[in-house]
């Protein structure tokens, strides 16, 4: 198989009449999102745990296998099993990847430059440490079956002239004015993995282009729209959507993958923003309530950014004095606010867990 020839952006023959009917509904949708993401007070309080989600859930894509709940215990320093560490560390490197890419782009717009640390934060200590991390690639690669060549291959992505004459020109796109914003989304992180500028990592690159590419078009005003739960649960539709592209030349198809997905995920999103709202709602009046004390806010904080955590780490981190940490933990347990995992005995700690939120994250 020949390396493929990229396609110039942008598309200048895009029939729009086969995908126009979807263009309204997920600006729509999107539009709603925003809105309620704009009446939340402490959006990286209540929407923390969903970025972990996302860190899980697109990490699962490439193979992963850890859950929520184990990313979860390890930061709490509960995890039993040295079974999913590895894939552990990959999901924390994503959601520190998807941070540095939020910082990036309060002081700068989007660039190429902004992909490469992103990328090194990705592989840093983990499963490709050793597939020149923070560095476009410099050979030829390919995707297909495990140990497959390259005659063997799926898709074999440009030559390196080519993809860095591509990415140049996908930079470039970045910061024109597409007729939708939806669909220039769509071009632009389906010509990212059509390109693969790096060996290892591409996937999860791209999936975190999605809500800074947003925030970066001022589409939302958070960098909080993610998109690894449709794109997980609809893998090989994903997968083929992209081949369709450069099987064809035609990127209709795609686009209408693309913003089917926006809508479906846009009003899962809204449904569980609304409900952790809620929540969060109900137990600022349960805990101030039934603990009385000063600190109920803060504590709430606490739990809704670490769902699960053990005493030592609430302690030192959650801004509660020692003298009512003991007494608040104690009142939320009594008050099914907190069950407690795991009982501490001797300097091992008690584990907590707030099952009301990880339920509705896990949904």
């Amino acid at each position: 198989m020949k390396p493929y020839n990229p396609q110039q952006l942008p598309i200048g023959n895009l029939d729009w009449s086969e995908f126009i009917d979807l263009v309204g509904k997920a600006n729509r949708y999107i539009a709603r999102y925003d809105g309620l993401l704009q009446s939340i007070v402490n959006p990286d309080v209540l929407l923390s745990p969903l970025r972990t989600q996302e860190a899980v859930l697109s990490s699962k894509i490439e193979g992963t296998q850890a859950t929520l709940e184990e990313v979860m215990e390890f930061e709490a320093h509960a995890l039993q099993s040295e079974k999913n560490k590895g894939d552990i560390y990959e999901v924390l490197n994503y959601r520190k990847a998807l941070l540095e890419g939020r910082q990036q782009m309060i002081l700068r717009p989007l660039s190429l430059n902004d992909l490469l640390k992103i990328h090194k934060i990705l592989l840093q200590g983990v499963r490709g440490e050793n597939k020149a991390p923070g560095s476009f690639r410099k050979i030829q690669n390919w995707i297909g079956a495990p140990g497959s060549t390259l005659e063997q291959a799926r898709y074999v992505p440009p030559e390196v002239p080519k993809m860095m004459e591509g990415l140049y020109n996908w930079e470039s796109y970045l910061h024109q004015d597409e007729k939708d914003v939806l669909v220039q989304l769509a071009i632009v992180h389906a010509q990212f993995e059509i390109l693969h500028p790096f060996i290892d990592g591409n996937g999860r690159i791209g999936r975190i282009l999605i809500p800074l590419f947003l925030y970066h078009k001022e589409i939302i005003h958070q960098p909080i729209f993610y998109m690894s739960q449709y794109l997980e649960s609809n893998r090989q539709a994903y997968y083929d959507a992209l081949k369709n592209i450069t099987d064809t030349g035609r990127w209709e198809y795609w686009i209408r993958f693309f913003l089917s997905g926006i809508v479906q995920q846009a009003e899962k999103n809204i449904k569980q923003t609304r409900e952790i709202i809620a929540l969060y709602d109900q137990m600022k009046v349960k805990m101030s309530d039934k603990t009385h004390s000063q600190w109920a806010i803060q504590c709430l904080d606490y739990i809704f950014t670490q769902p699960i955590f053990n005493t030592t780490d609430f302690n030192r981190s959650s801004g509660v004095p020692k003298t009512s940490a003991a007494r608040l933990l104690k009142a939320m347990e009594e008050n099914d606010i907190l069950e407690c995992v795991r009982r501490g005995v001797g300097r091992r700690p008690s584990l907590f867990a707030f099952r009301k939120l990880l339920n509705i994250i896990n949904q």
